[in-house]
């Protein structure tokens, strides 16, 4: 363990740290990132791309694992900031340092180091992971491009995989929600910090704006399930300041700079 990660530990058993990192940024249109057009829909909306680092007083939580390199390359119009596993290098933090990389969902954003992380157990909804590696997944043409295939393979023969069915205490003071509504496994992490209970909402919630105005992203599964999910972040956080949408550049405006990180890509959520 590097001297940057021990200072990185909360003293109190139960208690988190919790950061944002951004990966990457692209600047889309409002008509790609919320379901319905309207007048707004050809106006400029820039979006980021972020995995999460959660730290306790004995464990090291990665929650989502971003994009690697190649795929980066290949994804039109992004800015990439690095590899997440370059981004934890900053804190101290080396690949095999995390013992869990909790998935949110399998979309290909979300899965791209996996492979990078040699000692992490993964923490998949079943129901996300039966229905990538099901029959719907493979006849929905639409759906394809959302999931990195080698990401999966990588998950399935590592033995590191474990399934939960709904909400679960995955470690003193984290959590993880099914909730759907994006995909259909998705599924939520609450972590109990100082500043209260933060939520990583991830794709359940890319936008503040999609809490504020109550309006869905376009790329959906089931839509009463993505009203739903809305209910659960607010529910499940202490405070609406500690709601932590998955693509929203805002968080990186919202929270702390961390004093380590010089790039404005990395925050302090709690």
């Amino acid at each position: 363990m590097t001297d940057r990660l021990a200072s990185l530990r909360p003293q109190a058993p139960g208690r988190w740290r919790v950061w944002a990192l951004a990966y990457g940024m692209r600047r889309g249109r409002r008509g790609q990132h919320f379901l319905g057009h309207d007048e707004r829909s050809a106006e400029p909306h820039p979006t980021a791309y972020y995995v999460w680092l959660a730290v306790s007083d004995t464990d090291v939580v990665l929650v989502d694992a971003g994009i690697g390199p190649s795929r980066a390359a290949a994804v039109p119009g992004l800015q990439y900031l690095g590899s997440p596993v370059d981004l934890l290098g900053r804190f101290g933090v080396r690949a095999e340092d995390i013992g869990w990389s909790v998935l949110t969902h399998l979309h290909y954003d979300h899965t791209g180091v996996v492979a990078d992380l040699p000692n992490a157990t993964y923490v998949v909804q079943e129901a996300e992971w039966d229905y990538w590696t099901g029959p719907w997944a493979q006849r929905l043409t639409r759906e394809r491009w959302l999931c990195a295939p080698e990401d999966l393979e990588h998950l399935a023969g590592s033995g590191r995989r474990r399934a939960v069915s709904g909400d679960a205490e995955l470690l003193p003071g984290l959590s993880v929600h099914l909730v759907g509504g994006h995909t259909a496994g998705m599924q939520l992490v609450r972590l109990a910090t100082g500043a209260g209970h933060v939520v990583l909402a991830s794709d359940a919630a890319h936008f503040y704006e999609n809490l504020t105005s109550d309006r869905p992203a376009p790329i959906l599964h089931t839509m009463p399930a993505v009203y739903g999910a809305f209910d659960r972040i607010t529910e499940l956080a202490d405070d609406a300041g500690l709601i932590v949408p998955g693509h929203d550049p805002g968080v990186l405006e919202r929270f702390p700079a961390d004093g380590a990180d010089r790039t404005g890509s990395a925050v302090r959520i709690a």
